[in-house]
């Protein structure tokens, strides 16, 4: 049996998000993103294995996946051969040192040192008197470019004396290479040495997008100390290696050979390799010497030294690095939090840039995240701008007002998102597919929106709709669209329609309202939210996503009155096609009857399958508003009535779903109890359950969900069946990814739903879970930040690119410490528990709010536990304020708001006191 490898844990210096790992190499799949806003993405291990990419299409290094980071040749490295017939990687990616691993007595110790987009290890051997620091980043500039820096010192008391090699593997193609025609497209392949590197540009391009001229070079070049050039380069990578030899174990290192090639060679149809030689050094002990290595993406008619101009020098470096460190703090300032447990508080800042994280890399260039072609879905639009909305509000109106142009006239919207903003593509693959959920998240980000900003005027704000075949929710094909037709939806004129966002919303909500299975609540269709309950798209239903629906709705009549009473307005237009769905006014029908819902809803397709008529007809908003509290009513009632689970323990909760037989999923079943969390989150969110049921669903949740080995709550309980009627979640071992899993994502919502309910303390509880488990590396594996999941074993899995980060901003925010906007104003209502206040009773959270630098301070100062306190005075930059409360919330108006100066940093401070003082 191999025994077990101990480390440390990750820990943090100072609150700038920094941190240390000892021997971070000792843990498989471990690693680190790399990348600017311009569009270059790199991953990264402590042995420096990963890849390079600007897309999908054009990778420096080799894609990986987190399986390839455990046989890390394909990395990069820096060799030293040393005059005493040694060869050793100072990154510790030579076949020796990879065996010395798994040795827990090792004459090389290993240092992980980290913060926001920067790595640097350092590893010392004490047998050979060696040291090297490596470090990398991308910088935040226009250049597509990854820099290393690696720094020798000699800790020896003798004269240390080496040759170095930087080495590189340049991979220079698509991924859709990596083995389809991986040799043939190596004789693509053109090879150029300069003065300071290796450049390879392909003749071609070999992928999805057929054969074609390229345009793009990958260079490696390197420098050392202020702009030393090398001595030669290996720049094909079977010379570098050797007949026998590996990327571990390279001939030319080993051998320290000198048939190196000179500037200005040119090598054609060969793999190629960044192998770069420099002179030999010879340092004094404690003296170093530095290199800098540059690995690039460009066009291929740019100018060679571009980079070098730019990076090459120790002092350029050093100066971009500190502008990377500047440029990641500036970007996450926006937002803050202080309370008892400072490492928890840095934790939260890596939590802060994974939603920028997922704008940049989308959802397939990380090592996990192998799956996808690049870019993000559409729920992912609409989930990161919760977090954006926090983090850098400035954008985030345009980026909402682009987004709707997804939506379609049935409801339903564009799946595949271009890389501008407000550009989405009619499916490649042209498959009809629809995800029921996708709906409700425009107004969950809107209503956020509005109230920060307090621009109610955004709804009556017009856009236009998307169009492709795909008509009646993807159940059939428009025949008459064409590609000339263009992906907008057009009007009997042949004129682009134009539609409020206030429309938007409404359709994707009425349509969803309408379209309803044999048990009344709406279809499942493709999936929804869990993309594995994917295969009950004809008697599928999804009551968890009715119930986000049915709150929706609730809401949306709410804001409308708001909107008559601000704008003075007494009715809205609509598309004439949509005043059937407004049914209490024009034609009522039976909510009771699926039957009555679908063929109203059929007559709607129907209206608006190809063209639409352009007309718009005006609505009272007294009369929507009824209309859409009449239906959020009806679902409320309906899955109260309908949907509650008492099984033969006693215990009680909401069935989320039904299979594609029309079987509730959810229940006691002789393979054991069935539950999911997912079917108790939006009931509780939404405000479907009172008081004394949610209790009672928080014990069922505790009873059959909870589980301190996963750090949290699971998905589901395990069903035991490979169930074909409901997804393909159920084909995945249990306690994995859909199946079972703590899947952070949905637990984040729960936790959510439980503080907007007033259940503070529980929501805590399983929030220091998910901390406590994911700072417990001996459990996690993972560098900081939150992962999508939890595996069977603890692992966490899919680090970084996860919509839990956006859910646990707002919900720290907005709920934990309670800071947050109400149509414009601001509101504050704490629900901090009494292990969350520091010494001096204290907890503070700063935000960015109408533009103003805003630090809301609690004082605890009778250390009251969440429950016995209430507001009892609030004082603004010193100044007390009336004392105005909304059900215990204090609001601050928007008039107070808008006189206060924006460039200066402004502090409430809110004095809580006992219930009865």
């Amino acid at each position: 049996m191999v025994e077990k490898i101990k480390n440390s844990s990750w820990n943090f210096i100072g609150k700038s998000g920094e941190f240390t790992l000892e021997n971070p190499h000792k843990t498989s799949g471990l690693y680190f993103p790399l990348a600017n806003e311009n569009g270059m993405m790199s991953s990264i291990t402590p042995l420096l294995a990963g890849d390079i990419k600007i897309n999908q299409n054009a990778f420096l290094m080799e894609p990986v996946s987190v399986r390839s980071l455990n046989f890390p040749a394909n990395s990069r490295n820096f060799w030293l051969y040393i005059d005493k017939d040694v060869a050793w990687s100072a990154a510790g990616n030579s076949s020796d040192q990879m065996s010395l691993s798994f040795k827990e007595q090792s004459e090389e110790s290993v240092q992980l040192h980290a913060g926001f987009l920067w790595q640097k290890v350092i590893r010392e051997n004490t047998k050979l008197g060696v040291r090297s620091e490596i470090t990398n980043f991308v910088p935040v500039s226009k250049h597509n470019v990854e820099l290393m820096k690696i720094t020798i010192t000699n800790t020896n008391s003798e004269n240390l004396r080496f040759t170095p090699t930087a080495a590189v593997p340049i991979y220079g193609r698509s991924a859709d290479n990596i083995r389809d025609h991986r040799h043939v497209t190596s004789l693509l392949q053109r090879i150029y040495t300069d003065e300071y590197g290796v450049r390879v540009t392909p003749t071609l391009t070999f992928d999805e997008r057929g054969h074609r001229i390229n345009t793009i070079s990958y260079t490696v070049q390197a420098v050392e100390g202020d702009g030393i050039t090398p001595e030669g380069f290996f720049p094909v990578e079977e010379d570098f290696i050797g007949e026998g030899g590996s990327l571990q174990y390279p001939e030319a290192v080993i051998k320290n050979l000198t048939n190196y090639c000179k500037e200005g060679e040119e090598i054609d149809g060969y793999d190629a390799m960044g192998a770069i030689r420099f002179k030999e050094c010879e340092l004094k002990p404690g003296e170093s010497s530095s290199y800098i290595v540059i690995m690039g993406i460009r066009e291929n008619n740019s100018d060679s030294e571009e980079f070098i101009k730019s990076y090459g020098s120790v002092a350029k470096f050093e100066s971009e690095l500190d502008n990377n460190k500047e440029y990641w703090e500036r970007k996450l300032y926006n937002l803050n939090f202080s309370s008892s447990n400072e490492a928890f508080d840095s934790w939260m800042k890596w939590v802060e840039l994974q939603p920028i994280m997922r704008r940049i890399y989308g959802c397939s260039f990380l090592p996990h995240h192998d799956y996808g072609r690049g870019g993000r879905g559409w729920r992912d639009l609409w989930q990161d701008c919760l977090a954006l909305l926090l983090l850098e509000p400035a954008p985030v109106r345009e980026l909402l007002y682009n987004n709707f142009i997804g939506v379609r006239f049935d409801g339903s919207n564009a799946t595949i998102i271009g890389t501008k903003p407000g550009e989405f593509i009619a499916d490649r693959n042209n498959i009809s597919r629809t995800w029921m959920d996708h709906g409700a998240w425009p107004f969950v980000t809107t209503k956020l929106y509005l109230d920060l900003s307090g621009e109610l005027e955004f709804l009556l704000v017009e856009q236009e709709y998307f169009k492709d075949k795909q008509c009646f929710r993807s159940k059939a094909v428009d025949h008459e669209w064409n590609d000339s037709y263009g992906n907008k939806q057009k009007d009997h004129s042949g004129k682009i329609y134009k539609g409020s966002i206030l429309e938007h919303i409404l359709i994707q909500h009425l349509t969803a309202f309408y379209n309803v299975g044999m048990h009344n609540n709406m279809r499942l269709e493709g999936a929804d939210w869990n993309d594995a309950f994917d295969m009950a798209d004809e008697k599928g239903e999804s009551v968890a996503f009715t119930a986000l629906y049915g709150s929706n709705l609730l809401e949306l009549s709410e804001l409308l009155l708001k909107l008559k009473d601000k704008l003075e307005i007494e009715s809205v237009e609509i598309a004439k096609e949509m005043s059937i769905l407004i049914d209490t006014i024009y034609d009522s029908i039976d909510y009771n009857s699926v039957d009555e819902k679908n063929n109203l809803l059929r007559k709607y397709f129907e209206l608006c399958t190809h063209d639409v008529s352009g007309e718009k007809i005006k609505i009272d908003i007294d009369k929507l508003s009824f209309d859409i509290k009449k239906k959020a009513e009806w679902i409320m009632d309906h899955i109260k009535a309908k949907e509650l689970i008492k099984n033969s323990e006693g215990f009680e909760w909401f069935n989320g779903y039904y299979d594609n037989d029309g079987k509730a999923l959810e229940g006691d079943f002789e393979t054991g109890t069935r539950m999911t969390l997912t079917g108790q989150v939006f009931p509780i969110m939404g405000g479907v359950a009172d008081k004394e049921l949610i209790e009672k669903v928080i014990k069922s949740v505790n009873r059959y969900l909870k589980d301190p080995k996963v750090g949290g709550i699971r998905l589901n309980t395990d069903f035991k069946e490979v169930k074909l009627n409901m997804g393909r979640g159920f084909g995945f071992a249990y306690g994995h990814k859909e199946n079972g899993a703590m899947f952070s994502h949905m637990t984040i919502m729960y936790i959510n739903a439980l503080y907007k309910r007033g259940f503070a303390k529980e929501g805590f509880e399983i929030l220091d879970m998910i901390y406590n488990h994911c700072n417990d590396f001996e459990k996690s594996r993972i560098l900081p930040g939150i992962p999508e999941y939890i595996s069977e074993r603890g692992r966490g899995m899919y680090n970084y690119l996860t919509g839990s980060a956006s859910w646990l901003l707002l919900t720290m925010l907005n709920e934990v410490y309670g800071v947050k906007g109400f149509l414009g104003d601001l509101m504050l209502e704490p629900k901090l528990v009494k292990a969350q206040f520091d010494g001096n009773s204290t907890a503070s959270a700063f935000t960015i709010f109408d533009g103003r630098k805003i630090n809301v301070e609690y004082k605890n100062e009778s250390q009251l536990e969440y429950g016995e306190y209430r507001i009892g005075a609030v004082t603004l930059n010193g100044e007390n304020l009336e004392l105005k409360l909304n059900d215990g919330s204090f609001i601050l108006d928007k008039n107070i708001i808008d006189k206060l100066l924006i460039n200066e940093e402004h502090k409430i401070v809110v004095y809580l006191v006992g219930i009865n003082s």
